[in-house]
């Protein structure tokens, strides 16, 4: 039986179990799917857990928070994207070692795009995070025709660092990027995505509401209850809340491909979750 599983801290809240096992049967794959919660301070030793404890089946993995910047350091390869982002969301246990991707930033467009039915082609978007999430996620924001994407970070060097090695990628797209503090972001934008870490540390929303304009796409890369305060800040201030649970199903069904060569009906499951939540 090929193992995969996801890791982070915390990780018992993760649907990716329950994805990847309809992804599974959806597609006649055999695979097992689990959780793996990791010390923070603990990757590398659980990384190697699991594939010691799984006699060779283990396959892959899925990264969660915190430690996509980790995986991105231990893979023996990592992919452009991968690359990119210096982010790693997405591990194959493969003969030459372990490749590393990230799926997030396209997870994150196919669901705004398609399931939401909002075409980026010149919006402006503001980027709240420069960490791991931010990370996999502006280059694809980049790519997907946005006019101009604002990172705004409480630490402005981390968005500085971030905005810099994504500027090759804006150029030939035509996007204006940029980095700015939180306390300094002015202007709306047509579309707010929270990658910060505020939702899941239950903070307040990090930004004021007037950088939303009428009507703007709210979406927090939260599910659940951690992504309940923002998206009723978001309904309160008149725009279209959206949760991350769309972008979750689409970042595993990118990796479910990567895994096993099969593209998954990531529609139809992200609709049979949403009953269920």
């Amino acid at each position: 039986m090929d193992l995969y599983c996801v890791m982070g801290n915390p990780v018992e809240h993760s649907r990716s179990p329950w994805i990847h096992a309809r992804f599974a049967e959806l597609t006649g794959q055999t695979l097992e799917y689990g959780r793996r919660l990791v010390p923070v301070d603990g990757f590398a030793e659980g990384l190697h857990a699991f594939r010691s404890d799984t006699n060779g089946t283990a396959r892959g993995c899925n990264i969660t928070v915190p430690f996509k910047f980790d995986a991105a350091k231990v893979a023996d390869h990592l992919s452009a994207r991968a690359e990119l982002a210096q982010a790693v969301n997405c591990l194959s246990f493969r003969q030459d070692g372990m490749h590393g991707d990230n799926t997030d930033g396209v997870g994150l467009v196919n669901d705004i795009t398609r399931n939401a039915g909002v075409s980026l082609a010149g919006l402006d978007v503001l980027l709240v995070g420069a960490g791991g999430a931010s990370a996999g996620v502006l280059g694809p924001l980049l790519e997907s025709g946005a006019r101009r994407v604002v990172v705004a970070n409480r630490t402005l060097a981390k968005a500085i660092a971030l905005v810099q090695r994504h500027a090759a990628v804006a150029l030939p797209h035509h996007a204006d990027v940029e980095a700015r503090a939180l306390q300094d972001v002015t202007g709306s934008f047509d579309v707010v995505i929270n990658a910060s870490a505020s939702s899941l540390a239950g903070d307040a929303v990090p930004v004021a509401a007037s950088v939303l304009k009428p009507g703007a796409l709210a979406v927090d890369m939260m599910y659940g209850p951690a992504a309940a305060a923002f998206l009723a800040w978001a309904r309160e201030h008149g725009a279209t809340a959206r949760d991350g649970l769309g972008m979750l199903v689409e970042q595993a069904a990118e990796a479910f491909h990567i895994w096993r060569g099969v593209r998954p009906p990531a529609a139809q499951v992200l609709d049979e979750l949403r009953a269920l939540v």
